[in-house]
């Protein structure tokens, strides 16, 4: 699919599949998805623009490359999209965190923002809004909308699992923003849960299920 990435990586498809297994323990759960976050991480920066400094190793002077430009935001999707942050600041330590209060409303499948709380400098940054799972697509339609009116300009977006209607209706409102995800499944229930998916990620992270 067009602006979409699935990362086929063995040890993030190794890791998931650990992930959907319903008798895998909430500990469990919850270290899989910090080390899948880093990995999910590792493929969403890498096409990172650098910039050359002058160092000196032990050895001699030299010059060297670094991240150019701010540092990155990451916009977790309360409150699953926690889960995964932990992993992505393993790696990139000093980027800044922008937070996205939404639920699913269960009868109309809507988003309903209750919390936002971001850097005043988001049009300066690249944003990688996180989320685990991208089901309706609702609520990173309306996340995304609400980053760029606190001025997002350049947005990715990372997921565990995803599905064909999720990216749809992602992608006919934001075309623009790249997703990238470690599985793609097909369809989703009555309540919006993808299938066969994982079930619900927040549960399963913080042991309310």
């Amino acid at each position: 699919m067009e602006n979409v990435t699935t990362v086929a990586h063995p040890l993030v498809q190794h890791k998931l599949t650990l992930m959907r297994d319903k008798t895998t323990s909430t500990k469990g759960f919850r270290q899989l998805l910090r080390e899948i976050a880093t990995l999910l991480c590792y493929e969403v920066t890498r096409d990172l623009s650098l910039a050359p400094i002058q160092i000196e190793t032990p050895l001699m002077p030299m010059q060297a490359q670094v991240l150019a430009g701010k540092k990155l935001v990451f916009a977790p999707i309360l409150r699953a999209g926690m889960g995964l942050i932990e992993g992505m600041l393993d790696l990139v330590p000093s980027a800044r965190i922008a937070h996205v209060g939404l639920y699913r409303d269960p009868d109309s499948l809507t988003a309903v923002e209750y919390y936002f709380k971001a850097p005043s400098d988001l049009s300066e940054r690249l944003v990688i809004v996180v989320d685990p799972m991208l089901a309706t697509g609702n609520t990173a339609v309306a996340a995304v909308e609400r980053l760029k009116e606190h001025g997002a300009s350049e947005l990715r977006y990372v997921c565990l699992l995803a599905t064909p209607v999720g990216l749809a209706n992602l992608h006919s409102h934001h075309p623009e923003v790249r997703v990238w995800t470690a599985a793609i499944d097909e369809h989703l229930n009555d309540h919006g849960y993808i299938l066969p998916g994982l079930g619900d990620a927040g549960d399963r992270l913080y042991g309310t299920r």
